[in-house]
């Protein structure tokens, strides 16, 4: 059930010739493009810790945001009244910023051209609050019958559903449903003096039956006690120039920061990044291809169609080492003379879109993992991060491993603990000497951030060593 088109519309009567109207105010002879987008949005969370349920909350928001594009000047409105004439004054608001007196006429068609990536139904209620409750009680049970070392364990479940309506001058109109699912756990584990944590988690496009149903919980908090455990024996990192080993899946989170941003194409219309004019050269190593892809059915970045209406896309970026193009969205893609890839997206209705990722991942190679430890005489292996930062215009970034191991003759070997790694996005690809055939994407976590709007994201990566970077620690 898509709630706009079902409630929002029926309660506040508006119909089609209404929304074309709305659009057509919005709309006119200086305008490139003028769209509606309305949002009806349910979120719940779920906090339980040492086998309390502290918290449980549930939240509704809806609006709508109406964006009027002359060349690259945007007007834009929203507010949260779907009476028609109070939607029809923000149509006028963001028009008048363009400075458009006369609007045009429209026939608005649907579009509903593009595949389904994941159910229409809303995750919040496909269990009840008390099998929610009860889940919750018994993941933090397992968990504490696993070990006599566990401190605290705290444990999040939370879902959303968001029915959108995105309407625009270029005459389509389109609905989407979205669920979403995300499960965390960290635990924190004592051994003497020593205390240590872990977390693990995953979700995506899905309802709750879909995790809760299945072993992943208990996968997942078995990984937490791992890691946690991990670092119960780490060493300091020592600081310096080494070869690093990044492992399968998450680790893909430095590729989305320190590259994916510099790929996405405001910034590339604005020359601020350092991927700017260099579509055909050689921005990697051969063994690089990397992909941003929207279209895998259920992964918490994907999208049937972005937040602007266009379906979503399998975009190749780098192509063995090759930039083959940046990520678009309606307005970037008509400045820059390209088509738009389905990169549109935003946080909510009283947000701009703009370009963003989806799914970023490099593809796998021809080497085995194994194969490229063994390669390695004195080097890191770092399995997964815990956050990091980069500099879009110089594509600096800095990123802080949260479980990474020391590689000696060819063997993993102790765990190591305040390990940072710091370089240079296009640079560290082009060190890129080995990749295995073990592309894995991550477990459904990842949100990323751009100038104050978070969306969901997904990240991957095959195994890959990088010759030569910058490794920071806590000892010299």
């Amino acid at each position: 059930m898509n709630i706009i088109k079902d409630y929002i519309f029926e309660e506040n009567k508006l119909n089609f010739n209404k929304i074309e109207d709305i659009i057509a105010e919005s709309s006119g002879p200086s305008i490139d493009l003028s769209d509606l987008y309305m949002q009806y949005t349910t979120v719940e969370s779920w906090t339980c810790e040492d086998g309390i349920v502290k918290s449980g909350s549930q939240h509704i928001d809806s609006g709508y945001g109406i964006r009027s594009i002359s060349n690259e000047k945007t007007g834009f409105s929203y507010g949260n009244n779907f009476n028609f004439n109070e939607i029809m004054k923000a149509a006028k608001l963001s028009k008048s910023i363009i400075k458009s007196n006369s609007s045009q006429s429209l026939n608005l068609k649907e579009y509903s051209d593009f595949e389904k990536l994941y159910i229409s139904e809303s995750p919040l209620a496909s269990v009840t609050d008390d099998q929610k409750v009860n889940f919750l009680r018994e993941i933090n049970k397992y968990i504490k019958g696993k070990d006599k070392r566990v401190e605290q364990v705290i444990i999040n479940l939370s879902s959303s559903f968001d029915s959108i309506f995105v309407a625009n001058s270029l005459g389509t109109y389109s609905f989407d449903d979205r669920p979403l699912v995300r499960f965390n756990v960290m635990v924190i584990l004592k051994s003497g003096d020593r205390v240590e944590r872990g977390s693990a988690g995953g979700g995506g496009r899905y309802t709750y039956p879909m995790l809760l149903d299945t072993k992943r919980p208990y996968e997942l908090a078995d990984e937490a006690i791992r890691i946690a455990n991990v670092n119960l024996t780490s060493k300091p990192c020592k600081a310096g120039n080494t070869t690093v080993v990044l492992g399968s899946g998450w680790p893909g989170v430095l590729l989305h920061e320190a590259v994916g941003h510099g790929l996405e194409g405001d910034f590339n219309r604005k020359k601020t990044s350092n991927f700017s004019d260099l579509i055909g050269q050689k921005v990697a190593s051969d063994l690089c291809t990397v992909i941003d892809d929207g279209t895998i059915k259920d992964r918490r970045g994907s999208l049937s169609i972005d937040d602007e209406g266009t379906p979503t896309a399998k975009n190749t970026l780098i192509e063995n080492g090759i930039l083959k193009g940046y990520m678009q969205d309606l307005m970037n893609a008509k400045l820059m003379d390209v088509k738009p890839t389905g990169n549109g997206r935003r946080e909510s209705y009283a947000h701009l879109p703009m370009p963003r990722m989806t799914n970023t991942y490099m593809l796998g190679g021809t080497s085995e993992a194994d194969e490229i430890i063994e390669s390695v005489k004195d080097g890191i292996y770092a399995v997964n991060f815990s956050g990091g930062q980069v500099d879009i215009t110089s594509g600096q970034f800095v990123f802080t491993a949260s479980e990474a191991y020391k590689i000696e003759s060819g063997k993993v070997t102790n765990a190591i603990k305040g390990m940072t790694l710091i370089g240079n996005g296009p640079d560290v690809l082009k060190k890129v000497s080995m990749v295995a055939n073990d592309m894995k994407l991550d477990d459904g976590v990842g949100t990323c951030g751009k100038e104050g709007q978070s969306v969901p994201v997904g990240v991957g990566q095959p195994t890959l060593k990088i010759d030569d970077i910058t490794v920071g620690g806590t000892e010299v």
